[in-house]
């Protein structure tokens, strides 16, 4: 009989379509990868394994702020350990965070994000749902409260996958899962998830079409997806290829107006697309923290024009669009006919 290793245990949720043997072998290989005993993997192999011996016992998800256990669950010794270990983890992208009264203040407010997505949140409870690229899981954390049956996060990034592992063995919410896979391990999941969200992700890649059919194709019928992304100003289909970096950012390529990415999903076969929120990007949504002390969003606009970037190109917006896969049609009962 084989056994399923803990960290594969999401797989028993996933329906019969799931390719697990393939799921499985590079979830291996790349455990294997990670348990090195060099340098770069102890960095964040040695913080995860000091926090996974606290447990908190109260947690709360509702907040802006994902609250893992009290300060006076520890004593000052132990707080200075947690604390050491939290800042081996920086710089911390996603939040924010308070974790046995360590408040993790991220470079971004990502419960900003959140409070615009709940307007056209579709239903979680008992369902299946991943986040594609999860960084260090602060949605799935939100996304506990609504009661998922299994909330995924594909996240490739050793440093963001060991830092959510790190959060949840102190959390330890039964629903929430990762694996270090990415985007372009979708295609091991056909008619898998109930809802998908792709935040931040699609113009890091090439080819967005084609990322959206994967997407459409690991959706059940009648599934959902929740798409977020940078956007440029404007009223017409177009796309900016930058050249070189955009606001400082290498291996970006298409940024899409809002109705560009629309059509982008509709030509992948979502139904019932809408756009239901545009913003433009803040310096008080996304800055320098203490916890994260390298540049940010201010340093990537043109000093003298804020409504350009430092390379020259419009500023970037963010926007929020909602799609569906269509349902499955209803079965015809025994004599009927259509006419």
């Amino acid at each position: 009989m084989n056994v399923v290793p803990a960290t594969l245990n999401y797989l028993h949720h996933l329906p019969t379509s799931a390719r697990r043997q393939e799921i499985g072998a590079i979830h291996q290989q790349r455990q294997q990868w990670i348990n090195q005993n060099k340098k770069g993997f102890l960095r964040y192999r040695m913080p995860y394994e000091t926090l996974a011996s606290f447990v908190a016992r109260s947690v709360d998800c509702h907040g802006a702020s994902i609250k893992i256990g009290n300060a006076d669950e520890v004593n000052p010794e132990e707080r200075a350990t947690i604390y050491t270990a939290l800042r081996s983890f920086m710089p911390w992208r996603k939040g924010p965070f308070s974790v046995f009264g360590i408040d993790i203040d991220a470079e971004w407010r990502s419960d900003r994000k959140w409070q615009r997505l709940l307007p056209l949140l579709p239903d979680l409870q008992d369902k299946i749902v991943a986040d594609i690229g999860c960084n260090n899981g602060y949605y799935l954390f939100r996304m506990a409260p609504y009661r998922p049956r299994l909330a995924l996060g594909l996240e490739p990034s050793m440093q963001h996958y060991y830092c959510f592992k790190a959060l949840n063995a102190m959390a330890r919410q039964e629903a929430l899962h990762a694996d270090l896979l990415g985007v372009e391990h979708l295609s091991l999941f056909p008619e898998c998830f109930d809802v998908l969200f792709l935040m931040g992700i699609i113009y890091h890649h090439p080819s967005p079409i084609t990322i959206l059919r994967d997407i459409h194709n690991a959706l059940l019928p009648g599934g959902a997806v929740l798409i977020e992304s940078q956007a440029i100003p404007g009223e017409e289909p177009l796309a900016l290829f930058p050249d070189g970096t955009y606001a400082k950012a290498p291996g970006i390529y298409f940024i899409p107006t809002g109705l560009c990415l629309r059509l982008w999903m509709e030509k992948a076969g979502f139904e019932q697309v809408e756009l239901f929120c545009q913003h433009p990007m803040s310096g008080e949504e996304q800055r320098a923290t203490d916890w994260m002390r390298f540049e940010s969003y201010r340093d990537f606009l043109d000093p003298r024009d804020s409504s350009r970037t430092i390379e020259g190109y419009p500023a970037p917006l963010r926007v929020f669009l909602r799609g569906r896969k269509k349902a499955a049609p209803m079965p015809q009962r025994k004599g009927e006919t259509c006419l």
